[in-house]
């Protein structure tokens, strides 16, 4: 097994954070599935999927954007039986389309079951393919995390896709200053903030929500407002076949 991460020897101090969260995971018996690599899934994630659906701003949203990964499957579920438009990513950006738009009355339409549609197999077979432009302006955002502080802090797994998305959302006015910032993590997953490497294209979080609790961050430091094209690395172009082109449209606007 990998202990480095696939996507290591970026930037060490978050390499080392994600290694030692993954091995808490793998050896506190929590972890549902794989962990290094990955946006890890955990005994819990229901619950904390309960918790943050108790937020007034989750129940007010009409549009939400949710990351692809297992632990986030029981808040897809209750988006799409809650009625909510759900925007979900390609995993990993490979394809040639980005996003698939799961419309809860079309999939109900169809016979297919919010459960399979909650999965990223599901959704990939039943949603509607669409661009990047063609989301909806987004209420609530969540985000997979590996890392999170109490003050809204956060680090992926390193791929470095959920900033990009944000941040192609931010330019194109799909994500707002209200839009909400959240994930779901099992609390061995919180970390001091110190630990926790926020680079400027880093967008951070107003909620965390674990099995046990609803953090409330309060964190107001600036968000940003689209994408750092600079800090975009040359291999994303190359495993992203759509990138180019997006930036190309974007930069025309």
């Amino acid at each position: 097994m990998d202990k480095t991460g696939r996507w290591a020897d970026r930037n060490s101090d978050k390499d080392a954070l994600r290694a030692d969260i993954w091995q808490v995971l793998d050896t506190g018996g929590v972890a549902m599935g794989p962990t290094w690599s990955h946006i890890p899934n955990f005994i819990g994630a229901d619950k904390a999927a309960w918790h943050l659906a108790q937020t007034p701003e989750w129940q007010a949203a009409k549009t939400l954007k949710c990351n692809p990964d297992p632990p986030q499957i029981p808040l897809r579920l209750r988006a799409l039986y809650e009625g909510k438009m759900l925007f979900a990513p390609v995993p990993y950006l490979t394809y040639d389309f980005p996003y698939l738009r799961i419309d809860p009355a079309r999939i109900a339409a169809k016979g297919i079951s919010f459960e399979l549609a909650a999965t990223s197999e599901g959704y990939m077979m039943h949603g509607e393919r669409i661009r990047f432009e063609d989301v909806d302006p987004l209420d609530f955002c969540v985000v997979g995390s590996v890392a999170v502080s109490r003050l809204g802090g956060r680090t992926g797994k390193g791929a470095g896709f959920a900033d990009l998305e944000t941040g192609i959302f931010r330019e194109l006015g799909k994500i707002g200053p209200k839009t909400v910032m959240a994930t779901t993590v099992h609390s061995c997953q919180l970390v001091p903030e110190a630990r926790v490497v926020m680079m400027p294209h880093d967008s951070p979080l107003d909620y965390v929500a674990t099995e046990a609790e609803l953090i409330v961050t309060g964190n107001t430091d600036p968000r940003p407002v689209g994408v750092d094209w600079d800090q975009v690395r040359e291999d994303q172009y190359e495993t992203i076949p759509f990138l180019r082109d997006l930036r190309a449209r974007i930069e025309a606007r």
